[in-house]
């Protein structure tokens, strides 16, 4: 039998988290299992060290640290080679959105939240977590022969109802777009349903993380520049609630785009075109 999702509630309203709960309950498919309750984000932070579970239920408006910061810091953690928990934002406003799919959200629910709605995300979360027990189940990429495992250098994707293996080697970038990540090859473009972490976590050494929701792949970096224009909108300096960190951008080879660059990302991608050029 699979097991029961462990699930973390983290609201600030007590009876907000006691409707969840009973929600939660209530699913008889996927199995789910509330395993603890946080009023506020630092209290999530520390119970993420000691515990873990699958999957958070994270309200956006909370008292200190909101639930993008928690959601930013997890994400950090990826970075970092941690494995956490598959994020859905459960909220009354819907603004917070596009940000919430930048920061790799499985979902974004608004309140009050239907049965049938948080039933189909937790249902994502189970197989989210089923796709990345399978890959952990491929590695290492070798058999025990020595030989390459068949699957451990592509990517399945479903194309016009047609499953499709694409080589790592052709991939450009990944670039995740609301509830998808487009694949980017020189000369086709993939939807495809996943997560940047969950990607980063198996190829990080050949792909590079230069914002929040975009990997490029290492060879695949041309040149990078400040206030370049980019895929993800001309960038605006006068934009007193854009981000100081979307003024450099990547150009990519082949397709001869531009994808926005953190400013925490900057340097390792200055380390990165040293490492090629070298």
């Amino acid at each position: 039998m699979t097991p029961a999702l462990r699930i973390l509630i983290v609201d600030d309203e007590s009876l907000a988290r006691l409707r969840l709960r009973g929600l939660v309950e209530a699913i008889a498919e996927p199995r789910c299992e509330v395993v603890a309750e946080a009023a506020t984000g630092s209290q999530a932070a520390t119970w993420l060290r000691e515990h873990s579970c699958d999957v958070v239920l994270l309200d956006v408006q909370l008292p200190g640290a909101d639930g993008l910061q928690l959601a930013d810091g997890l994400g950090q953690r990826v970075a970092a080679g941690q494995a956490v928990p598959l994020i859905v934002f459960v909220t009354a406003h819907a603004m917070h959105a596009l940000r919430a799919f930048e920061l790799d959200a499985l979902d974004y629910l608004t309140k009050p939240v239907r049965r049938e709605r948080l039933q189909a995300a937790l249902a994502r979360a189970a197989q989210r977590l089923a796709e990345r027990a399978a890959v952990q189940a491929h590695q290492p990429a070798t058999a025990s022969d020595g030989a390459a495992a068949p699957d451990a250098d592509f990517i399945t994707i479903t194309d016009r109802g047609r499953l499709k293996r694409v080589p790592v080697a052709e991939v450009l970038y990944f670039k995740a777009e609301l509830k998808y990540v487009t694949l980017r090859t020189a000369s086709e473009s993939h939807v495809m349903d996943g997560a940047l972490s969950d990607l980063e976590q198996r190829w990080g050494d050949r792909f590079l993380r230069i914002h929040r929701n975009a990997l490029v792949a290492r060879w695949a970096v041309r040149e990078l520049e400040r206030h370049a224009p980019t895929s993800f909108g001309e960038l605006d300096a006068t934009d007193p609630n854009a981000e100081v960190a979307d003024s450099w951008a990547v150009r990519v080879v082949h397709v001869d785009e531009w994808l926005a660059v953190s400013r925490r990302q900057v340097a390792a991608v200055r380390e990165a075109l040293a490492g090629v050029r070298g």
